[in-house]
């Protein structure tokens, strides 16, 4: 599978490109649609499933030197607002305000990012590294990992500073029930 047969495939489930073309005309600073929806979409595809089973929601990263909870709050009521009507769930996350909050709630270091892409870098499975976003020209992909896993339906881990073994392996169980086809490759 390469990018254009995984950008085809994701944008089957069509929430997925209402979404980004609502974070172009939103304009959020470096606003990427990112993670499971997408790879979930896919293997939903490749398994023959409802486009958006299993999708508990829809994640969404930007990057804004903005640090308050005040304005992330309010990114996250408006995306509520543009898509709570539709039924989608969408969770939107500041990725420069992530390094403050992280380390208290899971109990793990959380460097500073410089970018949203620095957090999909960050993600427990490697095979959910990766973002779409709307461009003038059409999408941007990013996927420091290629789609192999993902076509694959292999779940592997992200060993770093901020893994945690027992959050991979409630992660992947869940998946593991929900796609039977997975392979999960152990957290070393």
């Amino acid at each position: 599978m390469d990018r254009d047969q995984f950008l085809t495939a994701a944008l089957q489930n069509p929430f997925n490109e209402i979404i980004t073309e609502e974070l172009s005309r939103l304009s959020l600073p470096d606003a990427w649609l990112v993670s499971g929806c997408l790879v979930q979409t896919v293997w939903n595809v490749l398994t023959k499933r409802a486009v958006d089973y299993g999708i508990n929601d829809y994640d969404v990263f930007y990057f804004d030197p903005d640090t308050s909870w005040e304005a992330e709050d309010a990114v996250i009521r408006t995306l509520a607002q543009r898509f709570s009507s539709r039924g989608i769930a969408v969770e939107a996350r500041n990725q420069a305000r992530v390094h403050l909050w992280y380390p208290e709630k899971h109990g793990l270091p959380y460097p500073q990012l410089r970018c949203s892409t620095d957090g999909i870098d960050r993600f427990l499975t490697k095979n959910t590294q990766i973002g779409v976003r709307r461009t003038q020209d059409g999408y941007e992909v990013y996927a420091p990992n290629g789609f192999d896993d993902v076509v694959a339906i292999i779940a592997r881990p992200n060993p770093g500073p901020n893994f945690s073994a027992a959050n991979y392996a409630a992660k992947a169980a869940r998946w593991k029930a929900l796609w039977p086809e997975l392979t999960v490759l152990p957290a070393e």
